[in-house]
C-alpha cells in the first residue's frame, strides 16, 4: 500500500496530471455550483475529450470533478436554495434558513470545512480498508438492500417538522412517481396514461429542480426581496474552534455513514447525505431545531455526500460495478480507455489506482484552498437584481433539465412540479419527503421484488436473515418513536393533570 501510495504521488505531480486535476476542481465548482447542472453531466460531456489524454490525467479529472461538483452543490444551495446537485439536497433543509438570517458565510464556511472533513474521512477509510469494504458489500443481498432503503424512508419521520402524516402522504407521493413507466422486472408500462415519454418514467433532476428551484422562483416574485439584503456580502468563514467541536461528533458519525452507504451498489452520495441528515436529527437532544439554520443540519449531509462519493468508488474499482450515477459514467470512460475495472485493477494497474486515490486526497486540498475565492466570485451574482437573477436562474434550471435526456418533456415535467411544490410548501406541506420517496422507491420496489421473488415467495426472508431483519426492526422503531413519545407525553400529562385534580 505505501509504494503504491508513492508510486501515486509520483504520478500526481507531474505537471500535466496536476493540471488536469487542478482543472476537474474547477470544472466541479462550477457545475456543481450552477442550477440544473451536476458532475455526471460534466462527466458525460467531458468523457470525449479525455480520449486524446493518458488514463492517469483523464481519471484525475473525472473524478476530481465528482468530488468538487459534490461540494460545491451546497453553494447554490445554500444561497439560493437551489441544489446545485442532488447530493445537496438536505443541506438546503438547514442551510437556506441559516443564511436567511444573514449567516451565508457562516453556513458556507461549514459546508466547506465538513465536505473536507468528510471527503478526507471516506478517502483515507477507503485506501486502508477497501479490500474488506468491497467483500461486506459484496455479501449483501437484495433483503438487505431493500431494508437499507426502508431505514432511509423512516427519515419522513425527522423530515415532516412533526407532521408525520403528511410526510408520511409526501413519501407515498414519491413512491408513486418511482412506479411511472416500464416495470423493471417484468418489462410492462404502469402508469404511463399511453404517454411514450413517460415510458421511462418522471426523471428525478426536473422534479428535483422543479420542487425546490422553480417553486422557490414563483415565491421570490411575490415578496418583496427584503431577503436579499441579509445575503449580498458574502464571505465564507471556517468555522472556528468552538464550533468545530460542537459538529466534530456530527462529521465524525455522517462520514462513517456515507462512506458505508456509498460502498454499497447504487446507493451513491444522495442517500448517505439524506441518511446521515436523518441519523443526526435521531442523535440529537434537541432534534426540532433543525430545519431552522442550525450547524448540525449542515454538517451531517455535507459530510456524509462527501464521504459516500469517495465510497462510491470502491464498488467501481474494487468490482467493475458503479456504485453511483456518476461512477456509471465513469465506468464507460474505463472501458473506452481499454480498462475493465473490478477485482484484477489493483493489480494490473496498481499506479492508476493509487494516482486516482492521491488525486482525491489532493482534491479535498484544492476544495479547501479555492473554495472562498471561487465562493467570493459566485456570490457576486446575489448583487444582480432578482429581476434579472430569477430569469437567469430559470434559464439555466431549462438547460440543466433538458441537457439532461435532451428532452422538452422534461422541462414541462420541471415547470408542473415548480408549481405543484409553490402550493404544497403554501400549505405547509413538507416537500422533502416526496423527494425521499423519488430517490428510494426504486431501489426499494425493485430489490423487495427481486428478495421475494428468490425466495420463492416466502416474504419472511427479510425478517429471517440477521442483517436485514435487524435494520427493519429498527427502522419500525425509529418510524413510530414519534408517536410513542407523544403518547407518553400524553400519558405523564394526563397523570398530572389528576394528581392536580386530586
Amino acid at each position: 500500500m505505501i509504494e503504491g501510495l508513492l508510486a501515486g504521488i509520483s504520478s500526481v505531480i507531474v505537471p500535466i496530471h496536476f493540471f488536469a486535476l487542478f482543472l476537474g476542481v474547477f470544472l466541479g465548482f462550477i457545475g456543481g455550483a450552477t442550477p440544473g447542472i451536476s458532475g455526471t453531466m460534466l462527466v458525460i460531456i467531458l468523457i470525449p475529450i479525455t480520449y486524446g489524454m493518458s488514463p492517469s490525467a483523464a481519471f484525475l479529472m473525472l473524478t476530481a470533478i465528482y468530488a468538487s461538483s459534490v461540494f460545491s452543490g451546497s453553494i447554490s444551495a445554500i444561497l439560493f436554495r437551489t441544489p446545485g446537485t442532488p447530493e445537496a439536497v438536505c443541506t438546503v433543509f438547514d442551510g437556506y434558513p441559516m443564511a436567511k438570517r444573514g449567516e451565508a458565510g457562516k453556513a458556507l464556511g461549514i459546508a466547506i470545512f465538513s465536505s473536507a472533513a468528510g471527503g478526507l474521512i471516506g478517502t483515507i477509510f477507503l485506501i486502508t480498508l477497501t479490500p474488506v469494504l468491497a467483500k461486506v458489500a459484496l455479501t449483501f443481498s437484495s433483503a438487505e438492500y431493500f431494508a437499507i432503503a426502508l431505514l432511509g424512508l423512516t427519515v419522513v419521520a425527522s423530515l415532516s417538522n412533526g407532521k408525520l402524516l403528511l410526510g408520511a402522504l409526501g413519501v407515498l407521493f414519491g413512491l408513486f412517481i418511482a412506479t411511472v413507466g416500464i416495470d423493471p422486472m417484468s418489462g410492462v408500462s404502469r402508469f404511463n396514461f399511453d404517454s411514450v415519454q413517460l415510458n421511462g418514467g418522471i426523471p428525478f433532476i426536473p422534479i428535483l429542480i422543479g420542487l425546490f428551484a422553480m417553486s422557490e422562483i414563483i415565491r421570490k416574485s411575490q415578496e418583496d426581496h427584503a431577503i436579499k439584503h441579509k445575503i449580498k456580502n458574502v464571505s465564507s468563514k471556517l468555522p472556528d474552534l468552538a464550533l468545530m467541536r460542537t459538529i466534530a461528533g456530527t462529521i465524525g458519525r455522517s462520514s462513517l455513514i456515507g462512506t458505508f452507504v456509498g460502498i454499497l451498489p447504487g446507493a451513491g452520495a444522495t442517500t448517505a447525505a439524506m441518511l446521515s441528515y436523518s441519523e443526526s436529527v435521531r442523535w440529537s437532544k434537541t432534534p426540532e431545531k433543525f430545519g431552522t439554520g442550525i450547524a448540525e443540519g449542515i454538517a451531517a449531509p455535507e459530510s456524509g455526500n462527501n464521504a459516500g462519493a469517495m465510497g462510491a468508488i470502491v464498488p467501481l474499482l474494487a468490482l467493475g460495478i458503479p456504485g453511483s450515477a456518476t461512477t456509471a459514467v465513469i465506468l464507460g470512460a474505463f472501458i473506452l480507455h481499454g480498462i475493465q475495472p473490478g477485482p484484477m485493477l489493483i493489480v494490473q494497474q496498481a499506479e492508476l489506482v493509487y494516482t486516482i486515490f492521491v488525486g482525491m486526497l489532493v482534491a479535498i486540498l484544492f476544495i479547501l484552498i479555492l473554495a472562498k475565492p471561487f465562493i467570493s466570485i459566485f456570490a457576486q451574482t446575489m448583487k444582480v437584481p432578482y429581476t434579472i437573477m430569477g430569469p437567469i436562474i430559470i434559464l439555466f434550471c431549462i438547460i440543466g433539465t433538458f441537457a439532461v435526456r435532451n428532452s422538452i418533456f422534461d422541462i414541462w415535467v420541471m415547470l408542473v412540479f415548480g408549481v405543484v411544490g409553490y402550493f404544497l410548501e403554501k400549505i405547509k406541506f413538507p416537500v422533502a419527503p416526496i423527494v425521499l420517496g423519488v430517490v428510494l422507491g426504486p431501489l426499494a420496489e425493485e430489490e423487495f421484488r427481486r428478495a421475494v421473488q428468490m425466495a420463492g415467495g416466502d416474504f419472511m426472508v427479510f425478517l429471517t436473515r440477521p442483517i436485514s431483519g435487524t435494520l427493519i426492526v429498527i427502522a419500525v422503531i425509529l418510524l413510530l418513536l414519534p408517536l410513542i413519545k407523544k403518547l407518553f407525553k400524553l400519558l405523564s400529562s394526563s397523570n398530572k393533570g389528576g394528581s392536580v385534580g386530586a
